[in-house]
């Protein structure tokens, strides 16, 4: 009889173990990691008991983008920063839901060298009605000294800066994905030992996909380029053995999440009323256009490569295309043509 031994890594496990692979490396941002994991436990236990007890629907404020704070993101928020505060590894944190960055001024932070951006919990509109949702984040390495305390300079690096990259997705199971510039990998909370386990690991986005997602209620409001985008692929899923399908969770999370694993294009234009797009740069693009970047992918917002983007301002808004090489290639020719059909890259 053949013993079959299958070694299942846990998020501290494996952290541990790429940490050994670099003997001069501090295991600040292993840490980080860590903490991260344990915030997205606790929330996820909130979220999955949500509905029996009184912590669904708003908080009764709105946050800095005048949006109805709902009670779980304040939960989110403050877990999240509460695990940053009290570890190790981070000089100071900024979230979608506070006016103005955080930095932590204590003897052990000054002297980390990370900082921490997050988008506590994305697609919160959906909380009441269980949909996926999730958590959002990306770490930089500050850009002030050491031994300082952080100021705005830290959080206002373009993408192509980011060490590490992740998501959290609230779904059927609970997933975490994170990158570093060495690959992508995710982990799914295993409930009976509490712990996120390897899962996906060397994670890839496919070449191609047959899925794109965009809001079509806008559809009269995007720029023309979007719109022949958008023909283009209602002509690949209506030709015989169409295999294009349009597919819009409405939760960014779960849109890209879905899309990294199957291929796939999802886009957030701008529109003739708000040209900048909705999506926060800091907070949703640049961690998302790093993980589907070091997974294979491509990320613009429509004439400029997302990671390459000077940020102006902690909750600068962006349009967002982003998804497989093949379907990114074809929507940057039709925004970059003056008509007809598009021509592959």
């Amino acid at each position: 009889m053949t013993t079959i031994s299958r070694k299942v890594f846990t998020l501290d496990e494996f952290t541990i173990q790429q940490l050994r692979m670099f003997p001069h490396a501090t295991g600040e941002l292993s840490g980080l990691l860590r903490d991260i994991g344990l915030a997205a436990k606790r929330v996820n236990v909130e979220v999955n008991k949500a509905g029996l007890v009184d912590i669904l629907g708003d908080a009764g404020s709105t946050n800095v983008q005048g949006e109805d704070v709902k009670k779980l993101d304040v939960f989110a928020n403050n877990h999240i920063m509460g695990a940053l505060r009290h570890g190790i590894s981070c000089a100071g944190v900024a979230s979608e839901e506070m006016d103005s960055f955080i930095a932590f001024d204590d003897d052990v932070s000054r002297q980390s060298k990370y900082v921490c951006l997050f988008d506590p919990l994305d697609g919160s509109s959906n909380i009441d009605v269980n949909v996926s949702i999730g958590t959002i984040f990306s770490v930089y390495r500050r850009a002030t000294a050491k031994g300082t305390i952080a100021d705005e300079s830290d959080f206002l690096q373009p993408g192509v800066k980011q060490v590490a990259a992740g998501y959290i997705v609230y779904g059927s199971s609970t997933m975490l994905v994170y990158a570093t510039r060495r690959g992508v990998n995710g982990f799914t909370l295993d409930p009976s030992i509490g712990e996120f386990c390897l899962s996906h690991p060397d994670m890839k986005c496919p070449a191609s996909g047959q899925i794109y997602s965009i809001n079509y209620g806008n559809l009269n409001i995007y720029p023309d380029g979007v719109k022949r985008y958008i023909k283009h692929c209602e002509d690949k899923s209506a030709s015989n053995g169409g295999t294009y399908t349009q597919r819009y969770i409405g939760s960014m999370v779960a849109d890209v999440h879905r899309n990294l694993i199957k291929g796939g294009i999802f886009m957030y234009p701008g529109t003739t009323a708000r040209p900048e797009g909705k999506l926060r740069l800091q907070y949703e693009c640049n961690p998302f256009a790093f993980i589907i970047e070091v997974a294979g992918g491509k990320a613009t917002d429509g004439s400029q490569r997302i990671l390459d983007l000077i940020p102006r301002s902690l909750h600068q808004r962006s349009p967002l295309f982003i998804g497989s090489k093949t379907m990114m290639e074809e929507l940057l020719n039709c925004l970059n043509t003056n008509g007809g059909p598009p021509q592959r890259g």
